[in-house]
């Protein structure tokens, strides 16, 4: 007995050995195979693209320049019969990876010896051109492994003696120069083409612009012409139309004014009889109670009258009454005040000087009280002296000389008297 193997279309199933030592070999892939128990052996073999990066590093060119160099290779197991079982045969019980080995270590042998035939200029200038090289020369090697070459590509090419740079600058300023050229001749030519078409703009717009407005004239014309002729048309209308308005207008006023003459002679009949029953009322509710209200007033004020005249009358003759009284206390007064004074009239005269002197002694503390009133505001008077003091002399002095002073005010000789006369003496 047996089982049944199946695969899918990216790997290679291998089934080996058979009965009576049979070394048939059956290579099967995307389908299904029968291997026996015991006397049949099944291997995979993956059919995957595999990417290999080779890098070759310090490789001298035919200059002599040292570079290195990255390449990047797609590969994969072909499946034609033959070349399957030839690859079976060199990789069948290995991994991936060391398929990729030895691939990788054919595929960097070959670019080793191509980079040592070229320039760095034709490795750099023409990468797919150096590609190509590698992978003619190194198909027929690996073709023999079984394994095909789908696509090599260089990825990256430098050096580290600034060789690519150096070269590069040159070509750069170059490049910059046509650049710089080609731009200012586009810039140029653009600009010409861009006027030309501006020009033929602006004369197929100024065309159009010259045809719109002879349109737009034209158009306006012709509206100008219809609008006159409705509007002839509608003036003749409206004027139709407010004619006979007026005329309705005036019957309609006629109308009404023969409304009016009738509502007003009915108007005024109304306020004829109105005016009447007014007069009546106002005789009635007016009149009549103005007439006796003034009565009253009249008989009130006569009635106020004769009280404001015995009023008048009373009064006068109580001023008369107070006048009288106090013309007889006045004159009782002075008959008193005249018989007052002649008695002391003839007092003075039967007492002669000795009276004159008694009322200038009256007068003198009136007289003092006058004249030191002004003193009367000093709360205090200090008097300053020495040793020789003639406070005492001149109090003295001022009494002997007031009799002579008193004289020649009112002429009363104060010297006589004795008290005074015994001061004054003294003092002489």
């Amino acid at each position: 007995m047996g089982n049944c193997h199946t695969v899918g279309p990216n790997e290679a199933l291998v089934v080996s050995g058979g009965c009576c030592g049979s070394d048939y070999k059956q290579y099967v892939f995307g389908g299904w195979a029968w291997a026996w128990w015991c006397i049949s052996d099944t291997q995979r073999l993956s059919l995957e693209v595999m990417t290999i990066l080779c890098r070759c590093e310090n490789i001298e060119t035919s200059e002599g320049v040292p570079l290195f160099v990255t390449g990047v290779a797609q590969v994969k197991i072909m499946t034609e019969k033959e070349l399957l079982a030839v690859a079976c045969e060199q990789f069948l019980g290995k991994n991936v990876q060391d398929i990729k080995n030895v691939v990788l270590q054919t595929l960097e042998g070959h670019l080793r010896s191509i980079l040592g035939t070229l320039t760095v200029e034709q490795i750099y200038q023409d990468r797919d051109q150096f590609a190509k090289l590698v992978r003619e020369v190194a198909a027929p090697d690996v073709g023999r492994m079984g394994i095909e070459i789908l696509s090599f590509t260089i990825k990256d090419v430098y050096d580290k003696v600034d060789y690519l740079s150096s070269l590069g600058k040159t070509q750069t300023a170059v490049v910059q120069r046509d650049a710089d050229i080609g731009v200012a001749e586009a810039e140029r030519d653009a600009g010409i083409r861009e006027a030309e078409c501006k020009k033929e703009m602006l004369d197929v717009k100024f065309m159009a612009d010259t045809k719109i407005a002879d349109s737009k004239r034209a158009f306006e014309l012709q509206k100008s012409a219809f609008s006159e002729e409705v509007n002839i048309k509608t003036a003749e209308a409206q004027l139709a139309y407010e004619l006979q308005g007026a005329r309705e207008q005036q019957k309609i006023r006629q109308e009404e004014i023969e409304i009016e003459v009738v509502q007003r002679k009915k108007q005024i009949a109304v306020e004829t009889q109105e005016i009447l029953r007014t007069d009546k009322e106002l005789i009635a509710t007016v009149r009549r109670p103005a007439e006796a209200e003034a009565h009253r007033i009249q008989q009130i004020a006569e009635g106020e009258k004769v009280k404001q005249v015995l009023l008048a009358q009373a009064e006068a003759e109580k001023i008369r009454k107070i006048g009288e009284a106090e013309a007889a206390v006045i004159e009782a007064m002075g008959k008193a005040e005249a018989e007052r004074m002649k008695l002391k009239a003839e007092a003075y005269q039967k007492y002669g000087d000795a009276a004159k002197m008694a009322l200038v002694l009256e007068a003198l503390p009136q007289i003092a009280a006058k004249i030191s009133a002004p003193l009367t505001k000093v709360d205090e008077i200090v008097v300053l002296s020495g040793d020789n003091s003639k406070v005492t002399s001149e109090v003295t002095r001022l009494l002997a000389e007031l009799p002579a002073s008193v004289h020649a005010l009112t002429g009363v000789d104060l010297s006589k008297i004795p008290l005074i006369k015994n001061a004054t003496g003294a003092q002489v």
